[in-house]
């Protein structure tokens, strides 16, 4: 009788972590990362944990006065490599291409790329300096447009890993394909709910197309729960608005976990070793708790819509990924 050829089987990590925090995350000397909006909240915290742990982090900021504080956050927690700060502006294709030029010439390459940043409902409507809805333009275009810009140094690296930061706002997200810049007609939250199920959808299809490449790069995603961050700010607002604005800003602070809290998600995400492509990490709890792998909007699972919306990105930012 012909003996079944034993094959390997494909493990991730269990579907519940049990209180994952950042004394669980493995020893990153020698590894290179880059963190955008890493000048406060999530991308901070994400920012001292991984220099904590010996790697090279690089804080990918626009605001140069907060990075330059966020430095020497980073700084005082770092037991390997001096961070750095990269200066980029996502709202805008020029600076992510000069960012990606600066890193390109220095050739070192990127382990974990963390696409952090991001603005949320935007009271009033706003344009990034190509011309796209700041929201959308921001929190999906630029981190695509980063990516692809940053592929060849992440290739570059053994076991390249990026992370793209997600909410649980993607639940109520569609994406608005007739408009998706929403030139006719705005609304907030919407369009927040639809950059982050972008979000989603890049992932998935950046890991499909890796793994298509045949490149040893992983794409995962994460989301922090309902966290105290600056990311929800009342003072765009104006009159009752802002007065508005700021109660609900106090009841969700009194509600959400603090922001080292809401980092582990995405921590678990850059670094558990032999996570499965494509896989969705968030509090344990949705809202809060540690770190698990989760489930996502269903619309999230479209092959369809991930194709086209890249297709779409790719043609709005001018940006193509090159695998070779």
């Amino acid at each position: 009788m012909t003996e079944t050829p034993h094959r390997p089987t494909v493990t991730s990590p269990p579907l519940f972590a049990r209180r994952w925090t950042v004394a669980d995350i493995p020893d990153q000397t020698g590894r290179t990362a880059v963190i955008t909006g890493a000048n406060s909240g999530l991308g901070l915290r994400t920012a001292e944990a991984l220099a904590a742990k010996g790697a090279h982090v690089l804080l990918a900021c626009r605001n140069e006065l907060k990075a330059a504080a966020a430095l020497e956050q980073v700084s005082a927690a770092a037991a390997g490599p001096k961070p750095e700060v990269l200066p980029l502006d996502l709202a805008d294709l020029a600076s992510i291409r000069r960012a990606a030029d600066h890193l390109d010439v220095r050739g070192t390459p990127i382990d974990i790329l963390v696409n952090n940043a991001g603005v949320m409902a935007l009271p009033r409507h706003q344009r990034t300096a190509d011309g796209f809805d700041a929201q959308f333009g921001t929190n999906h275009l630029g981190h695509y447009a980063l990516t692809g810009s940053l592929l060849r140094l992440l290739l570059r690296a053994p076991e390249p890993r990026v992370v793209t930061v997600s909410s649980i706002a993607a639940w109520g997200g569609m994406i608005n394909w007739l408009d998706p810049n929403w030139r006719r007609v705005y609304f907030r939250w919407p369009a927040y709910s639809q950059s982050k199920l972008a979000n989603l959808l890049f992932t998935a299809e950046l890991h499909r197309r890796a793994r298509a490449a045949g490149a040893n790069l992983t794409a995962v995603a994460a989301h922090p729960g309902l966290s105290a961050t600056n990311l929800y700010n009342s003072a765009p607002e104006k009159g009752a608005a802002a007065a508005l604005a700021a109660v609900q800003q106090r009841m969700l602070f009194s509600l959400a976990q603090s922001d080292a809290k809401g980092a582990l998600p995405q921590l678990y995400a850059a670094t558990t070793p032999g996570l499965a492509g494509n896989s969705y990490c968030g509090p344990a709890f949705e809202a809060f708790g540690y770190p698990r792998r989760t489930i996502r909007n269903p619309f999230a699972y479209s092959r369809f819509q991930a194709r086209r919306l890249w297709e779409l990105s790719e043609k709005l930012t001018g940006v193509t990924y090159g695998w070779s």
